[in-house]
């Protein structure tokens, strides 16, 4: 009777020669990122620093035969939308691994520029795609203010200090500064967009003005390649004896301990509105 200590040497035997004896071939294996939530820079959201060693493990552990990206995120910031989308398509390239996106609820407006770094994308027939434009949003309180005879005092240098200061009225020439800033924005998420689909897009429709569509709509459109979920299209793809590895980012030490329930609470009017423009 072999000891426990004799199968596991047999088994590391077993594995070391797979290397070496061609007959000897391992199972296809697909690495799965999960890219689930608001895209931020805060802690608990998606962002480039949270992922970056997910991703990197993703792309290394185990010689992949693909990397598949579950996305279900209804957007964010777009410099770390571009971060983590450039970090996945660099190591794409590096290691020359195809990259399937696969959108669960939602992939709209950060969250599309994140599938947009996959070779193929694949939704669920109900699913939320597009939203490909950029949004500012706050509130203006100055008459909130005077009417309750609160004065606002506010001392700069540089005129353009406090603009947009949502306890002083609006001005003209700040809102045409933003509109510059949010337009420069969206050329370069529309570039992207063009560079990942390239002749799919429908040229029929304006798929930049922000719009958003079902997943089935999505693949008439081109933002889209078809319907189906990440298990199934894997093992059509690679097989039916494909191994399955999840990534994703680690949760911070402290936050075990409870030292992330401030974060979270102040966080969540800003995540559920994000949310809530889908429905979700």
């Amino acid at each position: 009777m072999l000891t426990p200590l004799v199968w596991g040497g047999l088994g590391l035997y077993i594995r070391c020669m797979k290397n070496w004896i061609p007959f000897l071939k391992s199972q296809p294996r697909v690495n799965v990122v999960r890219l689930s939530g608001t895209i931020v820079t805060k802690r608990g959201g998606l962002n480039d620093q949270a992922l970056a060693s997910a991703i990197e493990r993703a792309f290394g552990k185990g010689k992949p035969s693909a990397v598949a990206l579950s996305i279900n995120s209804p957007g964010g910031s777009p410099v770390q939308s571009s971060l983590i989308a450039a970090r996945i398509r660099r190591l794409a390239d590096e290691k020359d691994v195809p990259v399937f996106a696969f959108v669960e609820d939602v992939a709209a407006s950060g969250g599309y520029w994140l599938a947009c770094a996959a070779d193929k994308i694949f939704v669920d027939r109900s699913s939320i795609v597009g939203s490909i434009g950029v949004i500012s949003a706050g509130f203006g309180f100055d008459q909130l203010i005077a009417k309750y005879g609160i004065e606002r005092r506010v001392y700069t240098a540089g005129g353009s200090k406090s603009q947009l200061d949502p306890f002083q009225p609006e001005r003209d020439e700040d809102v045409v500064r933003l509109k510059a800033l949010q337009e420069d924005i969206h050329v370069a998420f529309v570039e992207h967009v063009k560079a990942s689909r390239e002749d799919r897009l429908s040229q029929d429709v304006e798929l930049f003005d922000g719009t958003y569509w079902t997943g089935k709509t999505s693949v008439d459109l081109g933002l889209a390649d078809g319907i189906g979920h990440l298990l199934p299209i894997m093992k059509e793809m690679f097989g039916a004896k494909t191994r399955f590895a999840v990534f994703g980012p680690k949760k911070p030490f402290l936050g075990r301990f409870g030292a992330q329930i401030i974060d979270e609470a102040v966080n969540t009017v800003e995540e559920r509105g994000l949310w809530a423009r889908y429905g979700l």
